[in-house]
This record gives C-alpha cells, sequence and structure tokens, in this order.
C-alpha cells in the first residue's frame, strides 16, 4: 500500500533539523526499496526549509503510522505536524524513473484537500511534467480526501492548475526539490 506522508516544519527548526541531518538520512536509508518519492519543501524564495515530503509504499497504515512518527525530527520536535494519507501511483512510477530527472525547471508539491465527490483522479493533459501524481484516500482507501503530486512547473500558479481548483477546499502549492543524500 503506498502512503503520502508530510512532515510539516515548526516555525524556528532549521538549526534542530540540520543537527538531526544525518540520524534522519540513516532513518530514510532504512526505506530506500519502499520510497516513490522523497524530499525537502522550502518557501517561494527556495532558501527556508518548510518541510519534508515522503511517499512509501508499506504494508498497512500502522507501519505509515510507524514511518511517520518514529521520524527522528518527528521526535525531536521539528515538525508541527504530519499529513499521512493513504495514497495511490498513478503513474506507476517512482521519481527516479522521471525522464526529466533531478535537475532544470522548478518543482512542486500540490496538495489538493478534497471537498465533495472525488476529482482529479486520471492523469492531467500536461503529463509530461508528472513526477508523482495520485489521490489521497482513507486508510481504507474507500474515499477520496484530496490529490498529491510532485510536478516540474514554470511556476506555482501552473503548478496549482494541475487541479481543478473549484473540487477543493483548499490546495498547497510548495516549492520542493529531488531528495536524499546529496
Amino acid at each position: 500500500m503506498e502512503y503520502f506522508c508530510y512532515h510539516r516544519d515548526r516555525p524556528g527548526s532549521l538549526a534542530l533539523r540540520e543537527e538531526l541531518l544525518e540520524e534522519h538520512w540513516s532513518y530514510m536509508d532504512r526505506y530506500a526499496k519502499e520510497f516513490i518519492a522523497r524530499g525537502p519543501t522550502f518557501t517561494a524564495d527556495g532558501e527556508t526549509l518548510t518541510g519534508s515530503v515522503h511517499i512509501v509504499d508499506l504494508p498497512d497504515a500502522a507501519a505509515a503510522r510507524a514511518f511517520a512518527f518514529d521520524e527522528p525530527a518527528y521526535q525531536a520536535g521539528a515538525y508541527r505536524d504530519v499529513l499521512i494519507r493513504r495514497w495511490r501511483n498513478v503513474l506507476g512510477r517512482t521519481m527516479w524513473d522521471f525522464p526529466g530527472g533531478p535537475e532544470g525547471g522548478s518543482r512542486y508539491l500540490v496538495i489538493g484537500l478534497g471537498e465533495g465527490p472525488a476529482a482529479d483522479l486520471g492523469l492531467p493533459p500536461a503529463r509530461d511534467d508528472l513526477i508523482a501524481y495520485g489521490p489521497l484516500l482513507s486508510d481504507d482507501g474507500g474515499s477520496w480526501l484530496g490529490t498529491a503530486c510532485l510536478l516540474r512547473a514554470a511556476g506555482p500558479e501552473e503548478a496549482r492548475a494541475v487541479l481543478t481548483a473549484d473540487r477543493y477546499a483548499d490546495i498547497e502549492v510548495h516549492d520542493w526539490e529531488f531528495g536524499g543524500r546529496r
């Protein structure tokens, strides 16, 4: 089962995140084979960390919660909250399989929190720039709760436009980059 996890940074936690960077990477290394995508998010200027996204294939919801809440930076209080949702990998690939690679162009995380009947279950027309794409689902996979995607786009408004705006209670757009050890 695939899960979307987004750890949102607590304001002022950058020094703590930097202090725990090796512990974070060592922890994430244990899940290397389960990753579909990962990476940090930033403010619009690309300078300040705002969170970390991890899309992983794990056995069940309990394993996803353990993954998210046992993470060293979470345990130390660096994150203000964590969004965990079951997710379906519509593209059927990992971020490392993205033909555009990790460099070039602006990259974004788009999270649409659902409202009403399911929307955007299929791929949008501009699919060449999609890195990861899929619906956010309830733990049993039966209810649509939104959509999350990683993509390359000219800017945040173009990234936001990948989702049908009037079908979401809220759409968040975050600058994002490919994650992993440098």
